[in-house]
């Protein structure tokens, strides 16, 4: 593997390491980012009902975009012109961009793959976009993403191994172009291993992708409907084919039980919609499992959402007010569990910092996983 970093303003440090698991510092144009870090998932340059203010205070240093919607709307051109991704958006801190790639996957109807790359038909109007690798790197570069990602092609669950190898091998194709491709040296480039549920196939994926002079890598193609013990399975395998020197990205996932589980397997970074989304939908995370805020058993509860908590969410509002809004339709009722949720996963990920900085991280993720049960909700006891 070539031991060069091509991007002077991007560092990672190795700080700490219980077992297998990593705290450590990503080092960006935009500050640093302490690792084990979560980041919250801004497909268009917003995370959904949250100000960038409000993401700072929270303590995230890093939020993630998408190189596929920015490019439709409103432009990679227009974001360059007013100073790039992370000052259109006004955050402070990094930007991650994924490629576009997952939505070759996601937006397959709107879509045909080959070896050039990908042609989409946009979901805004309809007209033809194209992205192969060389544009997905330009796209990332004139927005000003911090950490670029190769463009990839995500598979799909279930793909036999006939698919999932020509996957793999279109995605490292793909990603020595990337490396062609790039001219910027202020910003990473991740490299994405494939593979899908098949070892001997992520085996191949890793030696292909740590072979090129990527920044950092990342474990793809996961948390797409494959069952959940082949997810943990194939992310476990992959943790330990990549670089240990380099940042190690596990995407898409996950739940806090699967956060856990994945830096106890030496994953530095992380992105999800579920504490956005869930929120949204009425879904609560908490120490003690999920409630559902919908349940008529809290229209009369005056408790917070967690009583250790301390989110503004808590601190002023009881369980009974934000059911109200919830059934109401209220707009408070998504930015007060949306910020309720992302301040508990911003308190897991300083939690298990901690426990890596105090090499009690095994200690630390059996009591986690024991509260949250498994993944049950609170309401089950």
């Amino acid at each position: 593997m070539n031991d060069k970093i091509a991007a002077p303003a991007f560092g990672f440090a190795l700080l700490a390491r219980d077992g297998d698991a990593r705290m450590g510092r990503l080092a960006t144009a935009h500050g640093e980012v302490a690792t084990p870090a979560f980041m919250p998932v801004g497909t268009r340059a917003a995370v959904k009902a949250m100000g960038p203010d409000e993401l700072w205070n929270l303590g995230y240093r890093l939020v993630l975009a998408n190189t596929y919607h920015l490019a439709l709307r409103p432009g990679a051109g227009l974001i360059e012109e007013l100073g790039g991704v992370g000052r259109f958006m006004g955050f402070d801190g990094a930007v991650l961009t994924d490629s576009g790639g997952f939505q070759a996957m996601s937006l397959a109807k709107l879509n045909a793959v080959s070896p050039e790359g990908i042609r989409f038909r946009s979901h805004l109007d309809g007209s033809e976009f194209k992205l192969t690798p060389e544009r997905a790197v330009e796209i990332q570069e004139q927005i000003g993403s911090d950490l670029m990602m190769a463009l990839d092609e995500c598979t799909p669950y279930p793909a036999d191994r006939a698919r999932a190898q020509a996957s793999l091998e279109l995605t490292a194709r793909w990603a020595e172009r990337c490396v062609a491709a790039r001219r910027s040296s202020d910003q990473a480039l991740f490299g994405i291993i494939q593979g899908s549920v098949y070892p001997e196939l992520r085996r191949q994926g890793a030696a292909q992708i740590t072979a090129m002079p990527f920044d950092g890598f990342a474990a793809g193609g996961l948390a797409v409907g494959e069952p959940k013990e082949r997810m943990l399975e194939m992310a476990a395998l992959s943790a330990t084919l990549l670089p240990a020197m380099r940042p190690r990205y596990l995407m898409g996932v996950g739940t806090p039980e699967d956060l856990v589980a994945a830096v106890g397997m030496g994953y530095d970074l992380f992105d999800c919609v579920l504490p956005t989304r869930n929120a949204r939908n009425g879904s609560v995370f908490t120490s003690d499992g999920r409630i559902s805020i919908k349940q008529a058993s809290y229209a009369r509860d005056p408790r917070p959402l967690e009583a250790e908590c301390g989110c503004r969410t808590c601190a002023k509002l009881s369980r009974a007010y934000l059911r109200h809004l919830y059934i109401s339709g209220e707009i408070l009722a998504a930015r007060a569990l949306t910020e309720h949720n992302l301040h508990f996963y911003a308190r897991l990920m300083a939690g298990m910092q901690a426990a890596i900085a105090s090499r009690t991280y095994r200690e630390f993720a059996a009591g986690m996983l024991a509260r949250l049960g498994g993944g049950r909700s609170a309401e089950q006891g």
